[in-house]
């Protein structure tokens, strides 16, 4: 019964992000007009992808039964705080020290107003995560909302190029699916198939997640960690996506993968 419910995680996603993708184009303008964004090689996008993702994703967690709606917060609540930041932020200041440098100066930008909300969406998906656990503890809540949080930043930065974040949640999530019954399954099943649905537009450059579909694709890596793992294992992924976000103020991800040909191959696979 359990992998049956981790498979259904999956197809229920996948099929819900699927349809959402094909009937995009025939939303009204005046909707559709709010999500068109230009990529990195100068064509048109659509970032209707994001809510579909999290839509679909949330889907998938319901049907596959994840922990008293852990799933359903995590993608919704972290996708409604990237969508924020899609329809009304703006690029006067990116990345995390940017915007906390903003805070420091008193203005305060949809960016840190997300930074927040993901904090405090992760925070809620980890404590539901934790209800009826034997061995919960609030630090060991605090550092599962931490890395939810972290997760989900993450997978925003790596929205660069076509199929590159779904690929990356769909490697990260895949062990967490493999033993089908386990505890966060169901939520990396659910991340897993939503990915699938929305990977075909996404790899042909039509369509990308922007904030909305990435937060809400990490944070369902992050939760999937959460419900599997005690505070040790929390820790680390913390620690993971901790560095990895340092790192990107500094160094550019688009560059290392290019530099590395097995990386390069692997983000390439796939595109039009």
């Amino acid at each position: 019964m359990s992998a049956r419910r981790t498979a259904l995680a999956a197809v229920v996603a996948a099929g819900t992000a699927a349809g959402a993708m094909a009937v995009r184009s025939r939303l009204p303008r005046s909707l559709t007009g709010r999500w068109e964004r230009t990529n990195h090689a100068g064509r048109p996008v659509t970032l209707l992808e994001g809510p579909a993702y999290a839509v679909a994703a949330a889907a998938g967690c319901v049907a596959g039964g994840a922990p008293a709606g852990a799933g359903v917060v995590a993608a919704l609540g972290a996708g409604g705080f990237g969508a924020l930041d899609d329809l009304a932020g703006d690029s006067s200041s990116k990345g995390l020290k940017g915007h906390l440098g903003a805070l420091a100066r008193g203005e305060v930008t949809t960016g840190a107003v997300k930074i927040v909300g993901l904090a405090a969406t992760g925070l809620a998906a980890s404590l539901l995560a934790d209800r009826g656990r034997e061995d919960r503890s609030l630090v060991a809540s605090l550092i599962g909302g931490a890395a939810v949080a972290g997760t989900a930043n993450v997978a925003n930065l790596l929205d660069l190029r076509p199929g590159r974040a779904l690929k990356a949640t769909v490697l990260a999530a895949t062990p967490l699916a493999g033993i089908p019954g386990a505890p966060g399954a169901s939520t990396a099943a659910a991340a897993i198939g939503a990915a699938a649905g929305c990977a075909p537009a996404d790899l042909r450059g039509e369509a990308m997640l922007g904030d909305t579909g990435a937060n809400a694709a990490g944070a369902l890596v992050g939760l999937a960690v959460v419900e599997r793992f005690g505070w040790r294992g929390r820790l680390v992924a913390l620690g993971v996506t901790a560095a990895l976000t340092v790192a990107s103020e500094r160094v550019s991800f688009s560059r290392v993968i290019d530099e590395n040909r097995v990386l390069r191959r692997l983000d390439r696979w796939g595109r039009a």
